[in-house]
């Protein structure tokens, strides 16, 4: 039904009198949801790749300011799960994902080209199944090395590793053995850490998420000591098995650490305050959100929630309203909104300095009834290989707000309604 609210919404938000233009390709909105204000610039969506017990395929979604499709990118031939991207300065992604090696998942790292479609490089290296790795500025690349467990002498590597593409070798590492009980965590002989994320902060400083021992630490791989640790093993209160977290600054410096607190189906940040963390900011402890996996806070001081296990990105507002929001099957990984000019819209202001403290609900986003889901899979799924859609939208001038969507089931003749208000929307359709 969110399909129909939206283009009636765009009915009611056109001027009368105003210039309209009939775009040779219009937007198809299929997976557009709540839609209070477009965001600011394309937002790429990494889909993991999973429907219940059932493989589907790992792809990466690029969708335009009101929701709509503009590309679907299946990743090199041989990907089979996917999951990490980062925007890069060029405008390229750097994509993190999993391929399929004498019965064994290995990691795929590559620079990929929106603009044309195009895979710059691939890399694939021999270590098991990667979650997450940095493209860093002299073009190694820093990973987070997990289910790394060598049975000849009983030892376990999980590691950061510094990647040289060059040389082919890996040059720099800091081992969790090194300050970690094998008793801690997750089966030390299988996927003990499962460490799924890496940010290089600064220098020779990177934000690690060992998720199975439920904390986020910040390392220096040069002294190899760790500098700051939010949480510890089985301390549920505070994180448990938690994913993609960012590290921001106040304006007077303060360390504040905002996570996907994942099996706690929250969203939460944290301040340090002398020798102890203060949680500021609580998102969705109503179990409002599903396994959320990632969390960005933008410059505009909203949130960018990757909802994984109902399958849709959110733009969430400091006390809960979501202002923005698309669905994306199946099983969402990773979100990153896009650079736009000179501005990183992907590192904002911490919620202390946004004085928004507190505990909040999601707001003005019901979960996608089954049958949108399925013809958001359907319109994804029509996106052609290397295909670039320029697709029209209403003017960004005007507001177009998508009502909540009734209930599944109101009555027959949906299919036709649908048909006819889209005919009309196409008309009154005017360019970004």
């Amino acid at each position: 039904m969110r399909r129909l609210s939206f283009l009636v919404a765009l009915l009611l938000v056109v001027p009368t009198g105003a210039a309209v233009a009939v775009s040779a390709q219009s937007a198809d909105t299929s997976c557009a949801g709540t839609m209070v204000e477009p965001a600011g610039g394309t937002t790429v969506i990494s889909v993991q790749g999973a429907r219940g017990r059932n493989k589907t395929p790992a792809r990466l979604v690029g969708v335009g300011p009101r929701g709509e499709l503009k590309w679907v990118h299946g990743g090199p031939e041989d990907v089979i799960w996917g999951y990490d991207v980062d925007p890069l300065d060029n405008g390229n992604l750097f994509v993190v994902g999993t391929f399929r090696e004498g019965g064994h998942g290995k990691t795929l790292m590559y620079e990929f080209n929106p603009r044309t479609q195009e895979t710059v490089w691939v890399e694939r290296v021999n270590i098991t199944d990667t979650h997450d790795a940095d493209l860093l500025d002299d073009g190694r690349i820093a990973i987070a090395n997990m289910r790394n467990y060598d049975e000849a002498n009983g030892t376990n590597s999980d590691r950061l590793v510094i990647y040289n593409r060059t040389t082919d070798s890996f040059e720099e590492e800091w081992l969790f053995r090194d300050h970690y009980d094998p008793e801690t965590g997750g089966p030390y002989e299988e996927d003990w850490t499962h460490v799924n994320d890496i940010d290089r902060v600064n220098g020779s400083h990177y934000l690690l998420s060992p998720r199975n021992l439920d904390q986020v630490i910040l390392v220096d791989i040069e002294t190899g000591d760790i500098e700051l640790k939010l949480g510890s093993d089985n301390d549920f209160r505070t994180l448990k098995r938690q994913h993609n977290p960012q590290y921001l600054e106040s304006e007077d410096g303060t360390p504040t650490l905002l996570v996907a607190d994942s099996d706690n189906d929250r969203i939460v940040e944290f301040q340090k305050q002398g020798d102890q963390w203060q949680r500021t900011w609580t998102l969705g402890s109503d179990a409002s959100l599903a396994w959320p996996r990632d969390a960005d806070r933008l410059a505009n001081g909203n949130t960018l929630v990757v909802d994984s296990r109902n399958n849709r990105v959110l733009e969430v507002t400091p006390t809960g309203e979501v202002v923005w929001e698309v669905y994306s099957p199946w099983l969402v990984y990773d979100a990153e909104r896009v650079r736009v000019g000179d501005d990183d819209v992907r590192r904002g202001p911490t919620i202390a300095d946004l004085g928004a403290s507190g505990t909040y609900s999601i707001q003005g986003a019901p979960v996608f009834s089954t049958a949108d889901q399925e013809a958001c899979a359907a319109a994804i799924d029509a996106v052609g290989p290397n295909e670039i859609r320029e697709v029209s939208t209403v003017s960004a001038t005007a507001t177009a707000t998508t009502p909540t969507p009734p209930t599944p089931g109101d009555g027959a003749g949906f299919g036709l309604l649908v048909a006819l208000v889209a005919l009309l929307g196409v008309g009154l359709l005017t360019r970004d």
